[in-house]
This record gives structure tokens, C-alpha cells and sequence, in this order.
């Protein structure tokens, strides 16, 4: 049965229960005209349908985590979870993050690592800092042999959402209905890091809808 999500303008209203295919067809038109930043992806293409996705929001204090399945056009998260760092010095920040994510990759063994973009305007510290933590990302991600791609946040909330410019409560209301979750997930770490594997999962999906 078909209803409407109260909560959103009538333009970014979505049916429940829509053919995730059609969806992606939809946007696609949007897709292209909306997004002004080219998506950097290194190592091979993906050729199949069924995508294990580690989606991750960078961070030297909290680094969200989630795992998402693509199977056909259906979605789900395997796993989500943070990991934090305590208050002491960098590098050690870094060797707990490259040691736990580490362990994540083998356990979970993703087919592929997502990750946001990071646009920082005006404080730099923060952004050299977050830096840091997305180059041991990456680290781990190579260690893995990983293929890795990242996207800013107009590109991930276009996917999610429909609409580029989006807040954050429309996102995780999307990100909540996508998976099938029972409740939004907190903290914003992780809503932003299975919105990450959402877009992913959506993007490599129109590429392979195009090339087939």
C-alpha cells in the first residue's frame, strides 16, 4: 500500500513502499543538473548489484561508522557504531582510530569505503585535525585494498534527500525510512556516516543502471 511521510514539503515527499530502481531513474535527471563537485573514486568500478558499504564521517574525537547492504534495490544496515578517541595526544588518537578501523575492515570485510568531503570555512585547526584522521581512513582503507570514493554534503544530501541544500532531521528521516530502522540514528555521527553509504550505494547504482 502506498502512503505519504508527513514532515517534508510536498516536492521531497516520498511514497512508501517505492521501487528503489524507479527512484534512482528519477533523480537521476536531478542528480546531474544539482551536483557542481566532481566525486573523486580511486581503484576499480563496481560490476555488480549486491555492495557491502563502509560509510564513514571523518573525526579525531568521534568517527561514525555504518555498514550498509545493497542487494538489488534493497537497502539495510548490517552495522553502526563510533569510534572515540580520550583526551590525549594526536598520535595516539590516530594509532586507536587506525587499530579499531583496522579491526572493522577485517571483521566486516566492506567491499568498498565511502566518506564525506570536509569543507571547513573557518576553523582550521579543526579541519588539519580532521584531516589527520581521514588520511589514517584512507591509511586503512589501502592496507585493505579497498576501492574508496567521497562526496561532499550537497552531493550526499541530494542522494538521501532529493534536495541538495537539505538539514539534518530531513536526512535522518530519510536515512531512517531507506534502512527500515525502527528510530533515527544517534548520535549524528553515525546518521552521517550511513548517509554516506546510502549515497554511495545510490550513485554506483545509477552508474550501473547507465552502463548496462
Amino acid at each position: 500500500m502506498v502512503g505519504k511521510f508527513d514532515g517534508f514539503p510536498p516536492n521531497l515527499q516520498v511514497a512508501v513502499g517505492y521501487d528503489f530502481r524507479t527512484f534512482l531513474h528519477q533523480s537521476y535527471d536531478t542528480l546531474i543538473l544539482e551536483t557542481t563537485t566532481t566525486t573523486t573514486t580511486t581503484t576499480t568500478t563496481t560490476t555488480t548489484t549486491n555492495l557491502l558499504i563502509l560509510g564513514i564521517d571523518p573525526g579525531y574525537e568521534r568517527l561514525g561508522i555504518g555498514l550498509v547492504r545493497r542487494e538489488g534495490s534493497r537497502l539495510s544496515c548490517v552495522y553502526s557504531g563510533i569510534i572515540q578517541t580520550p583526551r590525549i595526544l594526536m598520535p595516539d588518537r590516530l594509532r586507536i582510530i587506525h587499530e579499531e578501523l583496522t579491526e572493522l575492515l577485517t571483521l566486516h570485510k566492506p567491499d568498498a569505503v565511502a566518506t564525506e568531503r570536509q569543507l571547513f570555512a573557518a576553523n582550521k585547526t579543526t579541519a588539519l585535525d580532521v584531516a589527520k584522521a581521514l588520511g589514517v581512513v584512507l591509511l586503512c582503507t589501502s592496507q585493505q585494498g579497498l576501492p574508496w570514493a567521497e562526496y561532499t554534503p550537497p552531493e550526499i544530501k541530494l542522494a538521501v534527500v532529493g534536495n541538495g541544500a537539505a538539514d539534518k532531521k530531513q536526512v535522518q528521516f530519510m536515512v531512517t525510512k531507506l534502512l527500515g530502522l525502527a528510530a533515527a540514528p544517534k548520535p549524528d555521527d553515525i546518521a552521517d556516516a550511513l548517509a554516506i553509504a546510502i549515497c554511495h550505494a545510490m550513485r554506483t547504482r545509477i552508474n550501473l543502471t547507465l552502463n548496462g
